[in-house]
């Protein structure tokens, strides 16, 4: 096995799985697996901000030293983390006659998997994703919106946008969430506070925001996010290519 941690990081990207390394008789070894564990711990007890290869190293009961056998850097280990999420999708067959359906249960999925560990979306932000259980997710949504006569430029591009607002929405609700926890949290407003500051704005200055200050703060979280996707899904069928062209319309 080769001792260069950036051909393995290539290696694990083209086949399932890290190796262990050798360690001492009696002590559990250091692998990718492990590796990906011990940052998912630390990000579900911690929070994405705690997460460090030190910190990684610490709950793992090793030096630093000892990771970079396996990883690159702090960025390999964002790699994993998504790999890890993706690893908990499941991906329908795609359905031509329900495929906005399923795209928008895939990516509730993966929103879910997001909320549930604190700020790990940040990982996927300006990554582009190679960790083949990350390809796997990419792969089942392509072809899901293929499946509903969608081009393929078409489709890889809405995909990037979609994954985009599933990792930023996601993000946010983690730092509203944290945000709440903080002894200064009174300045995270609720939806009354929001009405009562938006209605006695100026009318002069804010009339619309005035005007509809209810609609403004309308609907949850997840609501606006399925209202969004469903937005995006929605205006797909209006870029189908025509029969005879065979381009986007």
């Amino acid at each position: 096995m080769t001792s260069d941690p950036r051909q393995r990081r290539a290696a694990r990207h083209a086949q399932p799985g890290g190796g262990p390394a050798a360690s001492a008789p009696g002590k559990k070894p250091i692998t990718v697996d492990r590796i990906a564990d011990a940052a998912l711990q630390v990000v579900a007890t911690e929070g994405y901000d705690a997460l460090t290869i030190r910190r990684v190293a610490a709950v793992l009961g090793t030096g630093p030293s000892s990771l970079y056998a396996h990883i690159v850097n702090k960025d390999d280990i964002d790699d994993l983390l998504v790999g890890r999420i993706c690893a908990e999708i499941v991906l329908p067959e795609p359905d031509p006659a329900r495929w906005r359906d399923q795209i928008l249960a895939v990516y509730a999925q993966l929103r879910d998997q997001y909320l549930k560990y604190s700020g790990v979306s940040r990982a996927a932000l300006g990554m582009v994703p190679t960790n083949l259980d990350a390809l796997r997710v990419r792969e089942g949504l392509l072809a899901i919106v293929l499946a509903g006569g969608i081009a393929p430029q078409t489709a890889a591009w809405v995909l990037d946008a979609l994954s985009l607002y599933v990792s930023a929405y996601a993000l946010e609700q983690s730092l509203v969430r944290q945000r709440r926890k903080h002894p200064d949290h009174e300045w995270v407003l609720s939806s009354e506070e929001l009405l009562s500051r938006f209605t006695a704005l100026p009318a002069d200055t804010f009339p619309q925001t005035r005007r509809y200050a209810a609609e403004l703060i309308s609907g949850t979280g997840h609501d606006r996010f399925e209202f969004t996707l469903t937005l995006f899904i929605d205006n797909l069928t209006r870029l189908r290519p025509s029969p005879e062209s065979g381009t986007d319309g």
